[in-house]
């Protein structure tokens, strides 16, 4: 039975309340629907770590007095990630608020051997931010300020636990945007953004992360606090160092501050939904715009027309043109003058149509229809949840065999899926190939991988486009990456975090080769 059905269900039935809060009781419900990551990966073996004693909650509550949490409603959330398909059995929940109460604790657990997960907004997709076992959880939420905005420059520093959308808002009073835009922006943070090297929806246009961020300030396993918390654009002295810690998923150090290059606030924004009638024409449309666009060209997007049908059906949202295409485009500019800017859109829409490249459209340049039609791009995710089990897949391939996927995991799963959808972003090939059914099913699973991963392997992909590794992805690394590439990972996590300590299993795979 759906989760969410099965949820609803007891609900309408009056189930009993009296005794206990509807949040309360919707944490009991993930503890009966969510099996333990444990308990659904039965060969996998917990470290060689401490168990936690009273004695250790005594000492934290020293270190950081009332920001303990040790109430198992308390920690439910902490211990189950975003998609309800993983979920650890954490004691302790460790909320500092600067970055010497993260040294301290740490060092702590360095010296007694407690594994930790770092943990932000936690709204990543591979099991990444939670524990597997009984790990400490050390959360960001309480670090969450702003340290200064420099309006000349456009640089921003701020703390890891500072929420991606309120920085967002914040910049935006000076005329700036965030580099970063994500749909989870809301309640994402920007140090799990920069631990996982979130790539967002106008890579295309300001690059990743590795570019914009400055500076960085992190925490290694023994205390030891890395200060390469550098405001320059230009700064080459000696290795750089903050690179080690953007992608590294918590495993080498728990990033406390970041310094990030904001861009200029565009003065002027069009946004283009367009429906055409096969994948080339997407390719087509995609070539087109970087020519006659070129310098305004912020984004593009594709879905196809399953993943309307999730806009459609599971979230009831109007789609802004006919709903009967196989393919739409989102094409996204921006620039300093919108009456030219304008005039380069709908010329470049007219010229689209007329070789019939583009069915059908609408542009909008109101920010209330730009952010409308975003919507049904930005809640596809939201709207899988519907279907009950979702198995996602974050992917980059060639764009000549980028749809491919799609097709071929549709035939393979044929008959065990409610759906297999295709959507994500042509601009820098990331494709976000997802699969769905009721409940999960292993023979799902079992369908889905190695075929999917070694799919992409073969047509020299990366299995990991932008939410990382994490626990579900590890063992495929090899996937994507030399054997001497991991062996050298290997190292540098021993040099760092030489009793392991830091998010483990996570990002390396079982058997490092």
């Amino acid at each position: 039975m759906k989760a969410s059905y099965a949820l609803r269900r007891l609900l309408s039935n009056n189930y009993s309340l009296q005794c206990q809060t509807k949040r309360t009781f919707y944490r009991s419900f993930l503890r009966q629907t969510v099996p333990l990551t444990s308990v659904r990966y039965p060969n996998l073996k917990r470290g060689g770590y401490s168990a936690l004693t009273d004695k250790d909650l005594s000492v934290f509550e020293k270190l950081i007095p009332g920001r303990v949490l040790t109430g198992s409603s308390e920690l439910d959330g902490y211990n189950t990630d975003w998609l309800k398909t993983c979920r650890g059995s954490s004691q302790v929940v460790l909320r500092p608020k600067t970055t010497e109460e993260v040294s301290a604790i740490l060092k702590y657990c360095n010296e007694r051997k407690l594994a930790v997960v770092p943990q932000g907004g936690n709204t990543g997709l591979v099991g990444g931010s939670v524990p597997v076992f009984d790990e400490i959880v050390v959360s960001t939420q309480l670090m969450n300020q702003i340290i200064s905005l420099d309006e000349i420059s456009g640089t921003l520093v701020c703390e890891a636990g500072c929420i991606l959308g309120n920085l967002s808002d914040h910049v935006a009073e000076s005329n700036l945007i965030m580099p970063l835009d994500l749909g989870a922006k809301g309640s994402c943070h920007i140090g799990g953004n920069l631990a996982t090297n979130a790539g967002g929806l106008r890579l295309l246009r300001y690059g990743s992360l590795h570019g914009s961020v400055l500076g960085l300030e992190a925490v290694l396993a023994s205390g030891e606090v890395v200060d390469c918390l550098s405001t320059l654009r230009k700064d080459n002295t000696g290795y750089d160092v903050k690179q080690l810690f953007i992608g590294s998923e918590g495993t080498l150090g728990l990033i406390t501050k970041a310094s990030i290059l904001c861009p200029q606030k565009p003065n002027a924004v069009n946004v283009a939904f367009l429906g055409c009638d096969s994948f080339e024409r997407v390719l087509d449309i995609f070539k087109e715009s970087k020519m006659k666009l070129g310098e305004i060209l912020s984004a593009f997007e594709f879905l196809d027309a399953d993943a309307i049908a999730v806009a459609r059906d599971n979230l009831k949202l109007s789609i802004p043109i006919d709903d009967s295409f196989p393919f739409y485009v989102l094409i996204e500019s921006s620039g300093s003058d919108g009456t030219h800017d304008e005039e380069k859109m709908n010329g470049f829409l007219e010229d689209m149509m007329n070789r019939g490249y583009v069915i059908d459209g609408t542009v909008a340049s109101e920010p209330a229809k730009i952010q409308y039609i975003w919507s049904v791009r930005e809640r596809i995710a939201e709207g899988l949840m519907h279907d009950g089990y979702c198995y996602k897949y974050d992917v980059s391939i060639p764009l000549s065999h980028y749809y491919g996927l799609v097709e071929a995991v549709r035939e393979r799963t044929q008959g065990n899926t409610t759906r297999v959808i295709g959507y994500g972003h042509v601009g820098d090939s990331n494709l976000h190939l997802n699969a769905t059914s009721p409940e999960y099913s292993q023979t799902t699973m079992d369908l889905l991988e190695p075929f999917l991963y070694d799919w992409v392997a073969k047509h020299r992909g990366s299995i990991s486009a932008e939410h990382g590794l994490g626990f579900k992805k590890r063992d495929f690394i090899y996937h994507s990456k030399s054997e001497s590439a991991v062996r050298t990972m290997n190292q540098m996590k021993q040099v760092l975090d030489p009793n392991g300590i830091l998010n483990p299993y996570k990002l390396l795979p079982t058997v490092v080769r």
